[in-house]
């Protein structure tokens, strides 16, 4: 199904947006926030049976969270950690999300293959669009000026919605479906090859995560054409990449069943990464993503490789690294 106003006629320019300074705006909008104070809870829980996936921050000190075991949403309020379960009238998991200053949540429909938008003040559907085709795994989603754009986990493509001037929905017939070429390379006989998305500094481009790539690599991904070409991340491999968050010029990448969260500082064109450090926590168990909110990063812990699937489940809060 699909609902959106009118809007202007769809320009690929608008696709990534008018460069790196309102890129970093929309895509990191709690970056600029003041610290979370001390009495803010570095863990809290999430419904039982939840199987959390993904996770986005904002407008203001409320965190989304997506489910492997179903569409509905979670909210939570990062000063206190209580939160509550947002119904949803999708089917199937939600896994990667962003949201936006509109209200919205962007949301990834996993092998229902959807590129779903939904009204985080009541969960009504408001846009759903159908790509790919069978074994597509839309995985992960991030936000810029022009667009969402969507990873496809099982399939040479990347997906883009693009947004009006006032944030309008685009009708279905000009979703862009964007081969990726180039370097790329895929997984044979439709594995499990890309995962979190970003932008480059520069917010001229895309960086997609390649877990089978040369031992997992980041890619940089140019959005008119799909041509993607290898970061130099000064030999770092990415074979448990999952969420992948810019703020600024650093990147951070969660290594999901490593337990830790690799960190890099890129040049603006992002071509090249410098290794900064690696974070880890003992309160880790299997995170999937990550979102910031000040002096924050706030992690989802998946624990989906632990037989058999347990019952609870939380998110950390660790520091980011300046």
């Amino acid at each position: 199904m699909h609902r959106t106003a009118a809007r202007r006629p769809f320009a690929r320019r608008r696709l990534l947006g008018a460069g790196a300074t309102a890129a970093a705006g929309v895509l990191l909008p709690a970056a600029r926030a003041a610290a979370a104070p001390a009495s803010w809870p570095t863990r809290f829980p999430l419904p039982d049976d939840f199987r959390p996936e993904g996770i986005a921050i904002g407008p203001g000190p409320w965190a989304w969270f997506g489910s492997r075991a179903g569409s509905s949403l979670y909210r939570a309020h990062l000063p206190t950690g209580r939160g509550t379960l947002l119904p949803t009238r999708m089917d199937g998991p939600s896994l990667g999300i962003k949201t936006d200053r509109h209200g919205r949540a962007f949301v990834a429909g996993a092998f229902a293959r959807q590129l779903r938008v939904v009204d985080t003040r009541d969960g009504a559907l408001l846009a759903s669009y159908e790509v790919g085709g069978p074994g597509t795994l839309i995985n992960d989603v991030v936000l810029t000026p022009g667009a969402a754009w969507f990873t496809d986990s099982t399939k040479p493509y990347v997906y883009g919605v693009p947004l009006g001037p006032r944030g309008e929905l685009p009708p279905a017939r000009e979703v862009v479906a964007l081969r990726l070429a180039g370097e790329w390379r895929e997984a044979p006989d439709g594995g499990f090859t890309s995962n979190g998305i970003s932008v480059t500094p520069d917010g001229r481009a895309l960086l997609v995560v390649n877990v089978f790539q040369d031992g997992g690599s980041l890619l940089r991904v140019d959005p008119r054409t799909g041509d993607a070409r290898r970061v130099d991340l000064g030999g770092h491999r990415l074979p448990d990449g999952d969420g992948a968050l810019l703020a600024g010029r650093t990147l951070y990448v969660v290594q999901q069943v490593q337990n830790a969260v690799d960190v890099f500082h890129l040049d603006a064109a992002g071509l090249r990464g410098v290794w900064v450090t690696r974070i880890t926590d003992p309160r880790f168990r299997i995170p999937t993503t990550v979102a910031a909110y000040g002096d924050r990063l706030y992690l989802p812990n998946s624990r989906f490789t632990e037989e058999p699937p347990p019952r609870e489940y939380d998110v950390v809060a660790v520091r980011r690294v300046r």
